[in-house]
Parts: C-alpha cells; structure tokens; sequence
C-alpha cells in the first residue's frame, strides 16, 4: 500500500469511529430520556498543536530530568 492508500484507509476509518460514537451517544441519550441532539461535523473542543519548536528552557529545569529516557547526554538502558 502507497502512503495515499494508507492515509485513506485511516481517514475512513476515524470517520467511521466519530459516525459509531455518534450514534451511541445518542442511544445513551435516548436511553436516559433526555432530547436527543444531532451531532455534526468536529469537535469544537479540538485544540490545533504549532508546528512551531517548544523553548528549550520548558526543559532546562531539574525537574525534566525525572523524565528519563530523553534527558540529555544520557542513552537508553
């Protein structure tokens, strides 16, 4: 399979799951009594991530170096 050809299969893939998650929100809904409402289109609580780089002071502090495998000068186990 071509990247296209993957990235397609994912796309209807994630459209099918957002299509089932509507659908049993709305039988929950249904089932508990309260007015069903339509669900349309994305999430509005999606939040968009910059392809812009994190300042590197977020990881100067001591605290990063709990982290472990991605701490500077230091190789994996």
């Amino acid at each position: 399979m071509s990247v296209q050809d993957d990235l397609a299969a994912v796309k209807r893939c994630l459209e099918d799951l957002v299509r089932t998650v509507g659908q049993l929100e709305r039988s929950i809904t249904a089932d508990r009594g309260a007015p069903v409402t339509p669900v349309e289109g994305r999430a509005e609580s999606m939040v968009t991530i910059p392809d812009t780089p994190y300042d590197g002071t977020m990881w100067a502090d001591s605290a990063s170096d709990d982290e472990g495998l991605g701490m500077r000068d230091r190789h994996a186990p």
